[in-house]
């Protein structure tokens, strides 16, 4: 592919993908800017890979694992206060949904994904906020198919237990 087929290629993977890499990352760090500047280093390695040579097959998937890569790099660098520390310390971001039962459940559904293991919540992750396929998950993680669908139907039942723990907790409080 030549120069202007790698930039073809690169222009059209922005336009079809940085918001939903945004929304990923921010998803994972809970910071706005710092979810810019993921995204912009994301695209910028994606460009230096194919200004150098590099060929891909899955630009969605390649793209997601080089956000991926950054955010856990990010994380071990420095551990940044999440939201959910905010909010325990009465910070409550300004919000006004339209459906505000619907919107509490959302945020019991969220806070019981991130209180699952790293493994379980990513692929829960990718799966329903992203709207990645198991197959576009496993090219992102470097795993067989197989077990994305194992990781995703194993999390997916530790959240309906939490769930389920938590709405005897509610009854035996009434």
């Amino acid at each position: 592919m030549g120069k202007e087929g790698e930039r073809e290629k690169f222009l059209e993977a922005y336009d079809a993908w940085a918001d939903a890499i945004f929304r990923h990352c921010y998803f994972r760090v809970s910071d706005k800017e710092l979810a810019k500047d993921l995204v912009q280093e994301t695209y910028s390695r994606a460009w230096a890979y194919l200004a150098d040579g590099g060929v891909v097959e899955n630009f969605r998937a390649f793209l997601y694992r080089i956000a991926n890569n950054l955010i856990i790099d990010n994380s071990r660098k420095k551990k940044a206060l999440s939201l959910d520390a905010l909010m325990d310390e009465g910070f409550a971001p300004a919000a006004n949904p339209t459906n505000s039962e619907a919107a509490i459940m959302g945020h019991d559904a969220l806070r019981l994904v991130r209180s699952l293991d790293e493994k379980y919540r990513e692929v829960i992750i990718m799966r329903y906020i992203d709207d990645l396929t198991p197959k576009e998950i496993a090219a992102v993680l470097e795993e067989k198919e197989n077990v994305i669908s194992v990781r995703l139907h194993r999390g997916l039942k530790k959240v309906k237990v939490l769930l389920e723990a938590e709405a005897q907790k509610s009854e035996k409080r009434k």
